[in-house]
């Protein structure tokens, strides 16, 4: 029976324990057997793996132990982490993990600048061609722990020289390379204006013209340029990366989003750009928040603190200290949290005061901004304490100046939203119901005016606790009503 997924050793079925690690998941998904069954079905089919033939037998002898074939184990890593919102790995799940090969994982790639180009064109050609939502990536898995870790620190092992160019190996008029100073200018340009248009309309308007610009991009860096061309084209490709990430994050793209991270974080490396290498990570570190994985964040944002320490300014310096209090703050560690959370203040401070212009990708981070990521932490260290009305009595005055702040900020629409519904959740917590069902509602109301299921699925979280927690309160009825009529299921990446 080798198109079932099974292990077919009946030998060992004599010795078979119960995988009590995969039935506390199954029992916790609230699916039956049949089922998972089907998704396991489907999912293969999307793989190309047609030769996977489940059923409810076969899933029980999983639960009893058996360990199925690849592709199996992955396509239940993700279907688990999907219905979870977090990172369950093959080895949460007590099953045998299959040795990949560096680029089967998606993240430990060659630190090399031809296979960095080569990688990222195909990558982004890719995407282009399946970008309907979900299918890019149901061919990829999401890394998390020390398999992610472990090839980020590389971004800090020095490159070796490169050779030199032997000056008569192409004629001269292709080595000087066909892209003027203005043509440079205008595509760094570009970036900028993707960036605005993310901020003001959230990541599923442009995400597919991102994608498109940042495979132009490596189709120029495979051409011969000189070698300060070769370093700015270098910088966009890893800025356009680095945003088509962070849009295919906030369309809820998760392993896409991680791939570009990667990518983009091996661009910087070519461009001799720690900085901005560092904001790189500070956004793989939010994703990893944001798929409750606190520790792999901190360890991600000690690394950008680490590699930029000396060359960072002030007001990125600032961002990376509010990530480390958000990671501090979901691992349940308040000294350390408040520490980075004043760290991020004093620093920023700084900032006001600095001489040289910030390089765009961080002028987001404005004193909103700041407002909203230190709210934000104490806010997640009222949920880890057990809804702890102390830490949201802290959150409650940081995000009331973070809305007031983003109110009449048209260029960052969703971050207005996110922190309206930000309040809310700290007003529910604070038990205070009818307040947090009117700020949910008008953060329904803005969100859509943007394209991101990021918004969506937090406000969709925010109604739930409402009505778990005040379900007969007629502003939640009415707030449960208006979520079925007003907001869309799904968000399409595009």
């Amino acid at each position: 029976m080798s198109g079932n997924g099974g292990s077919g050793s009946d030998a060992a079925s004599a010795d078979r324990r119960p995988n009590e690690l995969l039935t506390s998941w199954f029992v916790r998904s609230g699916w039956s057997k049949g089922e998972l069954a089907r998704q396991v079905n489907r999912r293969a089919r999307q793989l190309g793996a047609n030769h996977i033939s489940t059923d409810t037998s076969r899933v029980r002898r999983w639960l009893d132990g058996e360990n199925p074939r690849e592709p199996i184990p992955r396509i239940l890593s993700e279907l688990f982490s999907e219905r979870f919102g977090c990172v369950v790995s093959v080895e949460d799940l007590g099953l045998r993990a299959a040795r990949q090969v560096p680029s089967a994982t998606g993240v430990d790639l060659p630190w090399t600048g031809p296979q960095t180009v080569a990688l990222l064109s195909e990558f982004s050609r890719s995407d282009l061609m399946l970008a309907r939502r979900g299918f890019l990536g149901t061919s990829l898995a999401l890394s998390a722990g020390p398999s992610l870790i472990e090839p980020m620190q590389r971004w800090l092992v020095p490159s070796p020289p490169a050779a030199p160019e032997e000056p008569d190996s192409v004629p001269t008029s292709r080595a000087r390379g066909r892209l003027s100073r203005p043509e440079l200018d205008l595509l760094e340009s570009t970036t900028v204006m993707f960036r605005q248009w993310d901020a003001q309309c959230g990541g599923g308007l442009r995400r597919k013209a991102v994608v498109g610009q940042l495979h132009e991009v490596t189709d120029l860096l495979q051409e011969p340029q000189p070698e300060a061309t070769t370093r700015r084209l270098f910088k966009v490709a890893a800025e356009l990366a680095e945003l088509a990430g962070w849009m295919s994050y906030d369309v809820g793209l998760q392993p896409t989003a991680q791939k570009y991270f990667v990518l983009a974080l091996h661009a910087a490396k070519e461009a001799g750009d720690r900085p901005l290498g560092s904001y790189i990570l500070s956004s793989m570190s939010r994703q990893m928040i944001h798929l409750a994985r606190p520790e792999d964040a901190l360890e991600l944002i000690h690394l950008a603190q680490y590699g930029s320490r000396d060359c960072a300014s002030p007001r990125t310096q600032s961002m990376l200290y509010a990530m480390e209090a958000r990671a501090f703050a979901n691992m349940g560690q308040p000294g350390r949290c408040k520490r980075a959370v004043r760290m991020a203040e004093d620093i920023f401070a700084e900032a006001q005061e600095w001489d040289e212009p910030d390089p765009d990708w961080i002028r987001f981070f404005s004193e909103a901004e700041l407002y909203g990521e230190n709210s934000h932490s104490f806010r997640d260290l009222a949920y880890v304490a057990g809804r702890s009305p102390t830490y949201a009595s802290l959150a409650e005055p940081l995000m009331d100046k973070a809305v007031r702040l983003f109110a009449g900020d048209r260029d960052h629409q969703r971050s207005y939203v996110l922190n309206l519904i930000g309040m809310a959740t700290v007003h529910l917590l604070q038990r205070e119901p009818e307040r947090g069902a009117t700020l949910a509602a008008q953060a329904m109301k803005e969100a859509k005016k943007v394209r991101s299921e990021r918004v969506n699925t937090r406000i969709r979280k925010t109604v739930d606790t409402a009505v778990r927690e005040f379900g007969e309160l007629s502003e939640v009825v009415d707030l449960t009503e208006r979520l079925a009529m007003e907001l869309p299921e799904t968000a399409e990446a595009v």
